[in-house]
């Protein structure tokens, strides 16, 4: 059945704007038919000449989906809804026609078409709603930037920048495109971007990104990623996509749907027996009612919401706080995770390392050691080589070209310097003479001996004790998988309580760790940021990159976290257990509303209470359910991570 699905809800429907004009005309013309009924006051042929424009043209949407799911034997809501009012219209047409005394049911045609109207609009504004948080990251980047161009600065809008472009961003301002900072410093409001409220102060090669907002100081950026590059377009894109994809819970849904139109039309054909042979005078007037009711109040469309709305209503959630949803699977799969397997570099540490000392060999001098090193990393955006990059800018080193420069994820680059084979790898090694125990090393050899050694110092992020507490309270295990030397990985992983720590492990052996954790029965999560986390993203049941890392990462990963930040997870693993929450109660309601309502509308309480479900009310209660989904789904919006 097409109605266990948002898009089956609203597919061949016109948005909200071309249905008020027919809800407003079908309130009009529903309302005296409505209150002829009410009065006990028969006039047939006004009834007729209300209901007939309200069911055949304000009613016209659904007619053509109700015709579609019948030719397709595809049944759908709709197929329920129109076989319900159809009936009352057509009976009571009939009826009137005909000359006969029988009771006239046009109120329920006109008033049940005006109440699925008036459902399908809320509902599209609803929907609409949860994605308002997506929809205004549109407008965070500026329409102009100020290009500084020969000393003098002109106002150019954003489309026209190029990458290199040097670009002033003063007080109050946004950022028009992504690049890093050339001069100047500022506190940069990136709120809107990663949910963190404290700007984040920003020097010379920093980086900064469009939509932000510049709160003090005015500084001059060199533009890197424009357009449709620029992380805050990723971001959009991303979501955009999630959007479209579709949870594997919304799979039971499906099935759950796949039985129940029929099961419906099966239960109001009974009901109309019932009543026809059993029920009292006049029978088939009794007979019609209670089945149109059956039909109207079992309308699936609260089944159908229950999984879409909410998975809309939590990635827009996610994006307001940093952590975006690539697709609804990756989200329901977060929640039941049992063990967190984590990089270090970047992930647990804040991914910046410091060159903290410089050991050259026989042969080679601190300047030389660096110049070549800084020259074979030169193309790599690894925080390794921005590193040495950085070291050799301030020492004054202007480093040779370097040519068929080549990098091996996970290991390091090659490349030919002056006519030599230099290669700076990073070092598991444990007994490199003079390099701190807790440091990571990078040897750096040249035409295959070993030129000497370049040791780095990573500080360990703020948030991460923190949030690996959460996390562990959270019922996930945490595990490091780092490509890092044992000692340096141990000198993050201990002060954390990471018991378990693998290290100097290649990109093949990270993945190798997650799948030996699954053929367990582990529920696995990687988080990472580099090229060489890409397979264990991919091989993981969740892989969640850090924006702040490679785009390889981020393309293999099912989950983005905007702010490169531990605290990321755990508001990531708070939304999707709070989306599966809500769509589990979505599901259960539903159902419940329709185990309930089926039996009363078929009559199941006139034997002892003598009471019958009008067919007006059955649309009122139908409508009544699916607003009642709509409005738990958008309690995600408010929900806190």
């Amino acid at each position: 059945m097409s109605g266990g699905s948002d898009e089956a809800v609203y597919m061949g429907l016109p948005d909200e704007r071309r249905l008020r004009p027919r809800f407003y005309v079908a309130v009009a013309l529903s309302l005296p038919v409505l209150l002829l009924s009410m009065a006990g006051r028969r006039a047939g042929w006004v009834e007729f000449a209300c209901t007939t424009p309200v069911f055949l043209w304000c009613g016209s949407p659904f007619l053509k989906l109700w015709w579609k799911s019948w030719r397709a034997l595809d049944l759908t809501m709709w197929s329920l809804i129109i076989t319900g009012t159809g009936a009352a219209y057509l009976y009571s047409t009939a009826v009137l026609v005909s000359g006969s005394a029988l009771p006239l049911y046009f109120e329920a045609a006109s008033v049940t078409t005006a109440i699925v109207l008036l459902g399908q609009i809320l509902e599209q504004r609803a929907h609409a709603r949860t994605d308002a948080a997506i929809r205004a990251l549109l407008d965070l980047a500026p329409p102009k930037a100020h290009r500084v161009q020969g000393g003098t600065e002109q106002d150019v809008p954003v489309a026209e920048v190029r990458p290199g472009d040097l670009l002033r961003v003063r007080p109050g301002e946004k950022v028009p495109v992504d690049g890093r900072l050339s001069e100047g410093a500022s506190d940069v409001d990136e709120s809107m971007l990663t949910g963190e409220p404290v700007p984040v102060g920003k020097k010379a090669g920093d980086p900064v990104n469009a939509g932000t907002l510049n709160t003090t100081g005015s500084f001059v950026f060199r533009a890197e990623r424009v357009g449709a590059e620029t992380l805050l377009s990723q971001i959009i894109r991303l979501v955009e996509q999630a959007k479209d994809s579709e949870a594997p819970i919304q799979r039971l849904a499906d099935r759950v749907s796949a039985w129940f139109a029929p099961a419906v039309i099966t239960a109001a054909a009974l009901s109309f027996l019932g009543w026809y042979f059993a029920g009292p005078e006049p029978r088939l007037v009794h007979a019609i009612v209670n089945a149109v009711a059956v039909l109207i109040i079992a309308c699936p469309c609260a089944l159908g919401l229950a999984t879409p709305v909410s998975m809309v209503a939590g990635i827009g959630r996610g994006a307001r706080a940093g952590v975006l949803v690539k697709n609804a699977a990756a989200l329901e799969r977060l929640a039941g995770a049992t063990v967190l397997v984590i990089d270090k570099t970047g992930t647990l540490t804040e991914g910046r390392p410091e060159v903290s000392a410089v050991l050259p060999r026989a042969g080679f001098t601190e300047t030389r050691l660096l110049s070549l090193a800084a020259a074979a990393e030169a193309p790599s955006e690894h925080p390794l080589a921005r590193a040495i990059a950085e070291t050799a800018r301030r020492r004054g080193i202007v480093p040779p070209r370097a040519e068929e420069f080549s990098a091996e994820p996970g290991m390091g680059v090659t490349a030919r310097i002056e006519g030599h084979a230099v290669a700076v790898h990073r070092t598991g090694e444990t007994d490199d003479a003079g390099a701190p125990a807790e440091a990571t090393l990078a040897r750096v050899t040249v035409d295959g001996v070993l030129a000497g050694l370049i040791a780095f110092t990573d500080p360990v992020k703020p948030t991460s004790p923190e949030a690996i507490a959460e996390l562990r309270r959270l019922g996930l295990a945490v595990v490091m998988a780092s490509g890092d030397r044992p000692a340096a990985a141990r000198a993050v992983a201990i002060p954390l309580g990471i018991s378990e720590v693998h290290a100097s492990v290649s990109p093949a052996e990270k993945q190798r760790i997650v799948k030996d954790l699954r053929s367990r029965g582990e529920r696995v999560v990687f988080a990472g940021d580099g090229i060489n986390d890409a397979p264990a993203l991919a091989a993981a049941e969740v892989g969640i990159a850090m924006a702040t890392g490679s785009d390889i990462a981020m393309h293999s990963s099912g989950l983005v976290l905007l702010n490169g930040d531990l605290m990321g997870i755990v508001r990531a693993v708070h939304l999707s257990r709070a989306v599966l929450r809500n769509i589990r109660q979505n599901l259960f309601w539903a159902l419940v509303y329709n185990g309930i309502g089926v039996p009363i509308a078929a009559g199941a309480l006139y034997p002892w209470f003598g009471l019958r479900l009008d067919p007006m009310l059955a649309g009122v209660a139908m409508c009544l359910s699916s607003l009642c989904v709509v409005t738990n789904a958008l309690r995600l919006r408010r929900v806190r991570l």
